[in-house]
């Protein structure tokens, strides 16, 4: 295979949930590879600043604004991008919320319950149902979802996040199989502990559980997960749609 198929040259992508963490690293390595890419966040602020510096390092990507939780924000989104582009070929979602934690079931606020489901479900959703409707007439796309650990094993005192993370996993499961015949592909990847601005928000005893059901025994960096991403939004991964790919450190192999 040549190593032109891991390269995305001329690809348009739509990346959310951008201006940190695992988002940012994946715009980065998306345009280090070819692509150009439109950077979405509801943080406007930092998703400029960002945008600002790749922009200065010679990459191709632009910021686009988008709040996950908001159906009519997420398909402004996507049509934006198609028509300042002409297509969309790749859309990854990085967008996503913890949600409420340390509270055990019974304790958590239904509001507080939506607001994770809106965001790092329906969104997530909504994204892959506007998409969809951009590749399926190209004949040729990739999605791929952050989901996480949590949707595969379950993390104690994180119940809206588990099943956020869960049901990601089932849309994507589902939508492969839909979608398989038309040349558009649909992924996730469940990542465990990874370093970035989500685990500051965590308490010291949801971390400590996390990180020791890893068995490498650290936490995993951003790059490592966005270069898996990317490999999955390549013409190479081309027989592969409706799977998890694992970026655990060893914790689930399933």
């Amino acid at each position: 295979m040549s190593q032109d198929q891991f390269r995305v040259d001329s690809k348009i992508a739509i990346v959310t949930g951008a201006a940190s963490g695992i988002g940012k690293a994946t715009v980065e390595v998306l345009c280090e590879r070819g692509a150009t890419v439109v950077a979405s966040d509801r943080d406007e602020a930092t998703l400029n600043k960002v945008v600002a510096e790749f922009q200065a390092q010679g990459l191709k990507v632009s910021a686009t604004v988008c709040d996950m939780s908001d159906p009519e924000s997420v398909r402004n989104l996507v049509s934006s991008t198609k028509k300042a582009h002409g297509s969309v070929d790749i859309g990854v979602n990085c967008a996503g919320i913890t949600g409420p934690l340390g509270k055990k079931a019974h304790e958590v606020d239904l509001a507080d319950f939506d607001l994770t489901i809106s965001i790092n479900l329906r969104g997530a959703y909504v994204f892959s149902q506007e998409l969809f409707k951009v590749m399926v007439p190209n004949k040729w796309g990739r999605i791929m979802h952050i989901a996480s650990m949590a949707g595969k094993d379950g993390n104690p005192n994180m119940s809206p996040y588990n099943a956020s993370k869960a049901g990601l996993i089932g849309i994507v499961k589902g939508m492969g199989k839909e979608y398989a015949d038309t040349g558009v592909t649909i992924n996730a990847i469940a990542p465990a502990v990874i370093r970035t601005n989500m685990i500051a928000d965590q308490p010291d005893e949801v971390l400590k559980y996390t990180v020791s059901k890893i068995p490498m025994g650290r936490v995993g960096e951003p790059e490592e997960v966005a270069h898996t991403i990317a490999y999955a939004c390549s013409p190479a991964c081309s027989f592969t749609t409706g799977f998890v790919f694992d970026a655990s450190g060893g914790r689930t192999v399933y």
